[in-house]
Formats: C-alpha cells, sequence, structure tokens
C-alpha cells in the first residue's frame, strides 16, 4: 500500500479504534465524573500519574500508528497490513505498544477519575485483545515476515517494555 492512502485510512481506523476504546467506552463507563475514593490530598499524586498514564498513552498510539505507515507501508487493520515488519519507534521496545498505550490510558483514567470501573473495563478487554494477538497476530505474523518475526520475537518482549531499544 502507499502512505497516502495508508495514512488516511490510518486515521480513521485511529479515531474509530483506539478513540472508542479510549474515549467513548470509558466515557459510557464514567461519565467522566471525578470521584474521591480516598481522602483529600491522598488523591492527588495518584491524579497526576495517571494523567501521565492517559497522554504517555496517546503519544504512543498515535506513534505506532504512524509507523506503520511511514515503516510499514500499511495500516494496523489487518485487511489492510503493512508489507514490511515494523520494529521501529516503540515497537523497539515492546511489540504491542499501541494494546500497551491503550491499557495505559484507560488505567490512566480510572486513576484521574477515581472509578475502579474502569480498571474492570481494562481488565475484560484483555481477554479479547490478547487472544487475539496469540491467535491471529502472531501466527500471521509469523506466516508473512518468517525468520525475521521469530528473531524480533526473541528479542522484544510482547506485553512488557524493554529498557533498552532492539536493534537489529
Amino acid at each position: 500500500m502507499r502512505r497516502s492512502p495508508a495514512a488516511v485510512v490510518s486515521s480513521l481506523f485511529f479515531a474509530a479504534g483506539p478513540g472508542t476504546v479510549t474515549g467513548l467506552v470509558p466515557y459510557w463507563i464514567n461519565g467522566w465524573q471525578v470521584h474521591d475514593p480516598l481522602p483529600g490530598a491522598a488523591m492527588l499524586p495518584i491524579r497526576v500519574l495517571g494523567a501521565v498514564l492517559v497522554l504517555a498513552g496517546g503519544v504512543v498510539v498515535a506513534g505506532a500508528f504512524l509507523k506503520f505507515v511511514v515503516e510499514g507501508f500499511g495500516t494496523p487493520i489487518p485487511v489492510a497490513a503493512p508489507d514490511r515488519l515494523v520494529v521501529g519507534g516503540f515497537y523497539r521496545y515492546v511489540r504491542n505498544p499501541m494494546y500497551v498505550a491503550i491499557f495505559a490510558a484507560i488505567v490512566g483514567q480510572a486513576m484521574v477519575f477515581g472509578d475502579p470501573w474502569l480498571l474492570v473495563y481494562a481488565a475484560v478487554m484483555a481477554i479479547p485483545v490478547v487472544s487475539f494477538v496469540r491467535w491471529y497476530e502472531e501466527p500471521e505474523l509469523r506466516r508473512r515476515f518468517g525468520a525475521e518475526y521469530d528473531d524480533y520475537r526473541s528479542h522484544v518482549p510482547g506485553w512488557w517494555p524493554r529498557f533498552h531499544p532492539y536493534q537489529r
């Protein structure tokens, strides 16, 4: 796929996919209402850390989407998958930066709003996401990219980022 169409499709998918999962659904659950499960000032550091997670999650997701277009000449959508294995940017630290960032943003919102139901939502969402990665994405990447993916997979963890970037 060429970069221009990939950029357009990725932008639309960004709004529909992560936008819904990290914005619309948490709003339906919480109404973006702030609760105070802990007394007074005890919530402030939790809210600040939560805001950092939300912002960092957004930056990582946007960067990962951009890498699909620029490095992979494709999109994160399986039907318009990249032509090349994407291993740059945040993918040097973790194989699933988009999913990790989305979960971080949801957990961050739970911290900002003081709402444990958003943690339940994140846990429930983890089941289909991890299943999709395990039984569709990883076998498909292995089929498409073979030894290149196997080498990458052996050096970069799937869910917990490494401290130093992966170098081919």
